[in-house]
């Protein structure tokens, strides 16, 4: 038996997630021009061109994730915990971008996306518990985090 899909929650859930995207670009976009292009880069960072497109993708596969978790039902104790990580590892996510492009620190920023990481890891276990095919949409979002917390430690390296 299929389940009607309700857009209203399934955009809600989709256009939160960008917007945790939006609110970090604000502090990428003042320091994407005249900080991060000095930066002494490792030899497997990828153009600055390719962060947008995958960022974006990686934002509406958490919102489809967070829906799928919603659409579960709030009033059970799972969802409401599997809700709160998910909350807390967006959070998590926006801090990162401060960090890193708003204080200009990959230090910081280094120290901050392995808590990241470990948010990411703890919401995909919880939402696992709720929905096999919730987590699996935050496979692409773990793995391209991991990526990032190598270059970003990479990049605190290179330019301490």
């Amino acid at each position: 038996m299929s389940q009607k899909i309700n857009f209203f929650k399934l955009l809600a859930s989709i256009l939160l997630c960008q917007l945790a995207g939006a609110i970090g670009a604000v502090f990428t976009a003042s320091s994407v021009e005249n900080w991060f292009p000095l930066l002494e880069k490792p030899f497997f960072s990828p153009p600055s061109w390719v962060f947008s497109p995958v960022w974006i993708l990686l934002y509406t596969l958490m919102g489809i994730s967070l829906y799928i978790v919603w659409e579960k039902g709030v009033q059970q104790r799972e969802v409401k915990i599997g809700l709160l990580i998910f909350g807390i590892q967006l959070g998590l996510n926006i801090i990162w971008s401060y960090l890193f492009f708003g204080l200009r620190s990959p230090y910081y920023a280094f120290i901050e996306i392995i808590l990241l990481w470990f948010a990411i890891l703890l919401t995909i276990i919880q939402f696992r518990k709720i929905s096999k095919t919730a987590s699996y949409l935050l496979l692409p979002y773990i793995l391209w985090v991991s990526f990032a917390m190598l270059l970003n430690h990479s990049l605190w390296l290179l330019n301490s």
